[in-house]
């Protein structure tokens, strides 16, 4: 498979990829029409904030499988349209927080002690210090849009300087906020009356950009400082340079532009044009936010192995899908692998179409996010009928695009186990359900197949039997097998009533073709025999 890196991640993340067998093109610096031409080529692409992977990207994307953002935000990425398609979508919102906390307490110092116009006057001979006299943050108020991961350790770290630090966020508990030592403004124009510096640390959407603009800029204490190294577009640039050039403010900060200029040409080659170049109290950088060593290496290596773990088909934190921590991850990886089996087995032994699935858990999972477990069931049920690839990311879409009714329901009674999935398949005439469980965190069983009961170790091939409950099948089972050259890993065989039918699950050590199951149905008392692939 072929993976295209269009902006820099840290060589390691590239040699990650190739040593995973992985076919890698790195090509910075490309246009969106350029883009467009060669994306049908590639199963991922691993973009940072420039690359704009948009419906028309994606659909010229023909074998697009995964789109890594290496860092944070992912307001470059139409994730609804990459959802739709079964594309999934990872980043790294962890990796480079610490990197994009100091920038923005570094560019707080440079906006209030002049240091960026010092330095550059120093170089060219003019030492009058006197005109680079600043302010303390000593005993100011500082202003936080946005107490998220980045917002807080901004907090904590100005609190450091022993600013009095508040903050709006309306998404955020009252809790963090007490817990981080900042006082909650209730709105935004409460934060913006009361700071003498305001930094901002929210994603960019429809709500939050141009968020600060020229009406929010005149209810803003004279003389106020702005640090934005968060996303371009938040603060409006007209209405900062106008503020800036009336004294409205004393300076500001900016990492990031909007639009942003091209990060990888050369100054000769450069064309990027803002009025906000032309003051002297207005510090630019371009977008260093996650540009420290640590940052690159954790946001690179990071990224790839995400991507890869997604092509490979491995169970992913995607941004299209539950939020979940890699803690969590681990800890439910044998729940989703039970999930999956068990959907998987009614289209392989059933025909009737499926009009309603319920998915009911028991025990320990009653009181568990379960949502990623239902996804993984899902995809499991559609996997054997649907030519599209179904995964985490589309499997619910798939779905409700097909009529199928889902409900999860849980129970927190449960006698014989310490936990139970049970999923119910239910057409126009019958419900028949399976259930799975796990012993000690990994072992998992299939317990339950359509009301028969099991102990019964799912592997990759086996062969599901109903039967008349009489003597001599077990054997003529064996027989058949046996001369076919098949080898028996593990058998079970459960029953309701004597004499009545009974289902067996015949494990074996690969596939077995149509002509020995026929073999096995022509046997007198053999009602059904199925191949059931996991």
């Amino acid at each position: 498979m072929k993976i295209i890196v269009t902006e820099r991640i840290a060589e390691e993340g590239i040699n990650h990829l190739k040593e995973s067998g992985f076919e890698v093109d790195v090509k910075l610096g490309l246009s969106h029409n350029e883009l467009l031409e060669i994306i049908e080529n590639y199963d991922a692409i691993i973009v940072r904030s420039v690359t704009k992977v948009n419906a028309e990207l994606i659909e010229r994307a023909k074998n697009l499988k995964v789109v890594g953002r290496a860092g944070n935000g992912i307001d470059n990425i139409d994730v609804e349209t990459c959802t739709r398609k079964g594309i999934i979508v990872v980043n790294t919102p962890e990796s480079n927080i610490m990197a994009a906390a100091e920038l923005a307490i570094g560019l707080a110092f440079c906006v209030f002690r002049n240091i960026p116009q010092a330095n550059a006057a120093g170089r060219r001979g003019d030492f009058r210090r006197n005109r680079f006299i600043g302010n303390e943050l000593d005993g100011k108020v500082a202003g936080i849009i946005g107490l998220g991961r980045i917002g807080s350790i901004v907090a904590t770290k100005l609190k450091g300087c022993n600013m009095k630090v508040i903050a709006y966020d309306p998404y955020i508990a009252d809790e963090k906020f007490k817990k981080y030592g900042v006082q909650k403004c209730e709105t935004l124009e409460e934060l913006l009356r009361k700071s003498d510096l305001i930094t901002i640390h929210t994603p960019k959407t429809s709500e939050t950009y141009g968020m600060i603009g020229e009406k929010e800029l005149a209810m803003c204490k004279e003389g106020v400082r702005i640090v934005n190294a968060a996303r371009g577009g938040l603060v409006n640039e007209k209405a900062l340079y106008d503020a800036i050039k009336s004294g409205r403010v004393a300076g500001a900060g900016i990492d990031v532009l909007d639009p942003e200029p091209g990060y990888d040409k050369k100054p000769e080659e450069q064309d990027y044009k803002n009025p906000l170049l032309e003051l002297d109290n207005v510090i630019i950088t371009p977008h260093l936010g996650a540009s420290t060593r640590e940052a690159n290496y954790n946001v690179g290596t990071c990224v790839a192995e995400l991507v890869a773990d997604a092509l490979n088909d491995k169970m992913v934190a995607a941004v299209n899908m539950p939020p979940m921590k890699h803690t969590d991850l681990t800890e439910l990886k044998p729940y989703l692998e039970i999930a999956e089996m068990l959907g998987k087995i009614y289209y392989q032994t059933e025909k009737d179409t499926v009009q309603k699935i319920e998915i009911i858990y028991s025990g320990d999972l009653a009181d568990k996010e379960t949502k990623v477990i239902t996804l993984s069931a899902l995809k499991g049920f559609l996997d054997p009928i649907r030519k599209e690839k179904v995964n985490y990311v589309n499997a619910e879409l798939m779905l409700k695009n097909m009529g199928i009714q889902l409900i999860e329901s849980t129970n927190s009674n449960l006698d014989k186990y310490t936990n139970l999935i049970t999923l119910k398949f239910i057409t126009k005439t019958r419900q028949l359900a399976v259930s799975g469980t796990v012993f000690a965190k990994e072992e998992i069983r299939i317990v339950d197949f359509f009301g028969y009961k099991l102990d019964f170790e799912p592997t990759p091939y086996i062969i599901a039997i109903q039967n008349v409950d009489k003597p001599g099948i077990i054997g003529q089972i064996g027989t058949i097998l046996g001369a076919s050259g098949i080898n028996i890993a593990a058998m079970q065989w459960s029953r309701n009533r004597k004499g009545e039918k009974a289902v067996a699950f015949v494990s074996v050590d690969g596939e077995v073709s149509e002509e020995v199951l026929e073999l096995l149905r022509n046997i007198n008392g053999v009602l059904k025999a199925t191949m059931i692939r996991f």
